[in-house]
């Protein structure tokens, strides 16, 4: 692995303090695009595994299909610390024409000058990094949700599309979808009344990851070094690499941060929140899967906005193929319900329809939106503003997308502070909040449908945890142990660099 070179920047904001340990800023301002009929040159980095189990399909892998039916795009590097990936998407860019360079080191990508752009679908924990570096290195960004890995890191990363005034776009894509706007605008023009709650919903179905008596050696095609990046690099004690670090700590943010963000971010926009929370607590556990995961996967989180807070409920566990077995909530097992005065709208981007409280249809809403639609349409605004240099064209700009994201960090915290807890504890700890109370007991029952029995195996009752935004970090009783969580330590050369002062 080549050393991070030294080098003068170009920038006159930069200090000198942040000249070390970056990439070469070798992009002059006038290379970016400046007109609205002028191709933009992007590279993907992360390009994912389309055959992990569990996974999706590659989230880099997926987006290059997206990016290639957007005009004025062109595809000119692609990077991965696997050369497996990297061949896979090589020989399809070949199928299609596309004349790219490959690259395992995000490093040597940034170095480049032809590309203006980056588009980061690594793992969440070179989220903070490639973003920072990528500004630093003058080239705007598309990143994948959730923003950051962690809050400290989340702050670091606006503050670095701030400082090198770079468009940065987060891949929470239900932001540009028109449906849901229309159906936002509606709400808060007062069709159901004042909004009272909002759910948001990840009733998804896994498997666990099973367990491994030794470590597991990493893929001989993986540079392992780069792939751990700022992340500790300890043996790998799971059966696979690529998709199952979501369930660590050290890597991922479970599945509150891996879907959870979608739905979270949805309904903030929907209450009209533009801060974190002030306080969030979490009850949970990992249950049934009996493997070596970490992470929750079965998890209710408790987002305490006033005067309407936001309550997501996380529920992966499934005994063999019944149908809906994670349950429903007012007919949905995913997707958002907004709860208002006089109804509720219940539904995701692909449809959904407004509701008196008795369950009764008021209004079938027309003109969902197709998936692949609304993520190009995402893409788009992002290259609309790279070639206008106006933030307002991004639909989900960086501190949208830090502020959501951090959402699933405080209900992570709030989870890993917690301890098991009786159901009596539980029900006790509930007992003030109507929705949270109910949350719970139907969180039970559905667990108890698939096998497990909450008074045998306790889950975790979390603390609430208090943030201040204004000093980024959590104040209260609780404050160093939940700030203990919020900011890792970094191992040479992979360091994430302080841009806010603490």
């Amino acid at each position: 692995m080549k050393p991070i070179p030294r080098r003068s920047f170009l920038r006159g904001s930069m200090s000198a303090g942040l000249a070390l340990g970056m990439p070469r800023l070798t992009i002059s301002a006038g290379a970016r695009p400046n007109s609205p009929n002028e191709t933009v040159n992007v590279a993907v980095l992360g390009l994912g595994s389309t055959t992990a189990v569990g996974g999706v399909g590659g989230r880099g892998h997926q987006l290059i299909g997206r990016l290639r039916e957007i005009p004025g795009v062109r595809i000119v590097a692609l990077c991965d610390a696997d050369q497996e990936h990297l061949d896979r998407e090589l020989d399809a860019a070949g199928k299609h024409g596309e004349t790219v360079s490959s690259h395992r080191d995000l490093r040597e990508v940034l170095d480049r000058t032809d590309v203006d752009a980056v588009v980061i679908a690594l793992p969440n924990h070179w989220h903070a990094l490639a973003t920072i570096w990528a500004c630093q290195a003058g080239k705007d960004v598309y990143i994948e949700k959730p923003f950051s890995y962690d809050l400290w890191e989340g702050r670091q990363m606006v503050a670095a599309a701030r400082k090198y005034g770079r468009m940065v776009q987060v891949g929470t894509q239900r932001r540009s979808s028109p449906f849901l706007r229309g159906v936002i605008d509606r709400l808060n023009l007062g069709e159901l009344g004042s909004i009272r709650f909002a759910h948001a919903l990840v009733y998804r179905p896994r498997d666990g990851i099973g367990t491994v008596d030794a470590p597991t050696p990493p893929p001989a095609t993986v540079d392992y070094d780069l792939w751990c990046g700022p992340a500790p690099k300890g043996p790998l004690r799971r059966k696979q690499l690529h998709y199952e670090w979501h369930w660590f700590w050290d890597t991922g943010n479970g599945e509150l941060g891996n879907n959870g963000i979608h739905v979270i971010d949805v309904c903030r926009w929907a209450l009209g929140q533009d801060r974190t929370p002030p306080r969030a607590m979490s009850i949970g556990g990992r249950f049934a899967f009996r493997d070596c995961g970490e992470t929750a996967n079965t998890q209710i989180a408790l987002l305490d906005y006033q005067p309407a807070p936001l309550l997501c409920e996380v529920r992966n566990v499934s005994a063999g193929n019944r149908p809906f077995s994670t349950g429903k909530f007012r007919g949905l097992n995913g997707g958002i319900v907004i709860d208002c005065e006089e109804g509720y709208f219940a539904g995701d981007s692909g449809g959904g329809a407004f509701y008196d409280h008795q369950g009764k249809k008021i209004e079938d809403l027309e003109g969902g939106d197709n998936a692949g639609a609304i993520e190009r349409a995402h893409l788009s605004s992002f290259l609309d503003a790279i070639r206008s240099r106006a933030t307002g064209d991004l639909t989900a700009e960086a501190i949208e997308g830090h502020r959501s994201t951090a959402c699933c960090h405080m209900g992570n915290v709030s989870h890993r502070l917690g301890e098991q807890a009786n159901l009596e504890a539980i029900r006790a700890a509930t007992s003030g909040n109507t929705e949270l109370a109910d949350a719970f007991e139907r969180c039970r029952a559905y667990l108890s449908e698939n096998g497990v029995d909450l008074a045998d195996t306790p889950a975790t009752l979390g603390p609430w945890v208090r943030f201040d935004e204004e000093q980024g970090r959590f104040v209260g009783d609780l404050a160093d142990a939940a700030n203990a969580l919020s900011r890792r330590d970094y191992r040479e050369p992979f360091v994430v660099p302080d841009l806010t002062g603490g």
